[in-house]
């Protein structure tokens, strides 16, 4: 990225980069959390993942940090490695072999994902995210809590806060240039720090949470090593590390895609330096003593629904994500997480949009079923588990066609007798054997058959193999069998075929 590219775009790259982190923030503590690792290892990570990666990366919107989609992963390695030391040696060697996969140019396995799939992952995403935000909105621990009631100060501050993002997408303000500069995100977050203060006190329980540092020293002490004495000489660590590569990367390359197609610039993602970035920035984390690193599909979202250009607004999140534990983390404290869920809920919503359901639908059910398929498996189980489950049902769905349509079938009465017309596609595969047998043996005695491979590029041999064994099948039942472009050798066939014309046009 140039100087004059920078400048150009820092206007748009600036807000978008405080959006992120508004955004970034309560989920690096969140994940941090739910990993069962100290809170500061999430910060670490998101520091990470903005600067070092952002650096490194091509990707335009791409914004990594860790990522919920480990969370149980780490918190059962930290348990059986027995301790978050060694643990960090784990995150070291992943980083090692993602350098290794880049290098060997493993990217190219993003382009194997179906559409279909990606666009069911960012819903199904989008689901989980509103959905695990609504006890947050309504000031409750968890949705059992809601039952028991909700605390009327939290809602309201939601309240506020959506209205006031929803208002800043509106038409209106956008018309406004003086209003339009001003981030609906900071603008809801500072009107929610205020009326938390003046207006509407809550429980500290509901208000963002991040270590304060009174010195350098403490400052310093956040900071965790790894334990390579324990760690290098542990075959767990190993296996650990190999499994935080793959899941990972299969992230990383699922939200490289899925940011590129978010992308209005259509820009393409060098996945192979993706993973070479992804590779340094574990490496890091696990040096100082943070949480494994992913592109992540959430902030990717933020930075491009706030209106992020290039990589300048990922590496300034980063920034300001340092910046705000090293000067303003008793501020911070102040954010009522129900102004945060506000901003989530909307980022949710757009990622589930319901006019995208539409679309899916409309672009029939080979799209539509795979699509669905994936929402389902991510919301009632994982991440990954959701996105095998789409890929399987994709695959079932492309084999299945394979299965109808190896060839155009043009049938016709000639009398007696019927006249078959098969003209084979382009590709026939063996995956096609069996509806190519199917349509082979209901062809009745004494027909006119005739196979045309003239638009055919590619036949298996066992396709050969089956027209073969049909030409002595239709020997004996009289059927007249011409072949057109078709090479079966057959004409060299030990015992004449009378019935068997081979033509090549």
């Amino acid at each position: 990225m140039n100087l004059s590219s920078f400048k150009k775009n820092l206007s748009k790259d600036f807000p978008a980069s405080i959006v992120v982190f508004l955004v970034a923030l309560p989920l690096c503590l969140g994940i941090a959390l739910a990993s069962g690792a100290p809170l500061y290892s999430g910060i670490i990570s998101g520091i990470i993942g903005g600067v070092v990666v952002g650096s490194l990366s091509n990707s335009a919107l791409g914004v990594s940090g860790p990522a919920a989609g480990l969370a149980v992963i780490v918190l059962n390695a930290i348990t059986d490695l027995g301790g978050f030391e060694i643990f960090l040696v784990s995150v070291i060697l992943a980083g090692l072999l993602q350098l290794l996969m880049g290098v060997l140019k493993a990217g190219i396995i993003a382009y194997y994902f179906p559409s279909s799939v990606i666009k069911g992952m960012l819903a199904g995403i989008g689901i989980l995210i509103f959905y695990k935000q609504i006890p947050n909105a309504l000031g409750a621990a968890n949705f059992e809590a809601i039952k028991t009631g909700i605390t009327f100060n939290v809602a309201i501050i939601t309240a506020i806060s959506l209205a006031i993002l929803l208002i800043w997408q509106t038409k209106f303000i956008q018309k406004i240039s003086f209003l339009a500069i001003i981030p609906g995100a900071l603008l809801a977050v500072t009107v929610g720090i205020l009326l938390q203060i003046f207006v509407f006190p809550i429980s500290s329980d509901f208000l963002v949470k991040i270590p304060v540092a009174t010195s350098p020293q403490e400052f310093f002490n956040n900071f965790t090593f790894p334990d390579f004495a324990k760690g290098l000489t542990s075959a767990a660590v190993y296996k650990t590390a190999i499994v935080i590569a793959v899941v990972a990367s299969l992230e990383t390359l699922l939200c490289v895609e899925a940011s590129d197609k978010q992308d209005p610039k259509k820009r393409t993602t060098s996945t192979n330096k993706e993973l070479i970035a992804q590779g340094v920035g574990n490496m890091c984390a696990g040096l100082i003593g943070g949480l494994p690193v992913t592109q992540v599909i959430v902030r990717s979202s933020a930075n491009q629904q706030a209106g992020g250009q290039t990589k300048t607004a990922t590496i300034f999140h980063g920034l300001l994500l340092l910046i705000s534990i090293l000067l303003i983390p008793t501020l911070l404290n102040k954010i009522p997480l129900a102004t945060l869920a506000a901003i989530l809920l909307i980022v949710g919503y757009k990622l589930a949009n319901p006019s995208t359901f539409k679309k899916m639908y409309q672009e029939g059910l080979d799209q539509f079923i795979p699509f669905v398929v994936t929402i389902v498996g991510i919301v009632a189980t994982d991440l990954l588990m959701g996105i095998g489950l789409g890929i399987a049902v994709a695959i079932f769905i492309i084999l299945r066609n394979n299965y109808k349509i190896p060839y155009f079938l043009e049938h016709s009465k000639d009398g007696d007798t019927g006249s078959y017309n098969i003209e084979l596609s382009e590709d026939v595969t063996f995956l096609n054997k069996a509806s190519v047998l199917k349509v082979l043996d209901k062809i009745p005695q004494k027909s006119k058959v005739t196979i045309n491979a003239t638009k055919t590029q590619f036949i298996h041999l066992d396709i050969i193999e089956i027209i073969q064994d049909f030409a002595i099948k239709a020997a004996n039942k009289e059927i007249e069998l011409t072949l057109i472009d078709l090479d079966t050798n057959l004409h060299k066939h030990d015992k004449p075929l009378p019935h068997l014309t081979v033509i090549k046009s």
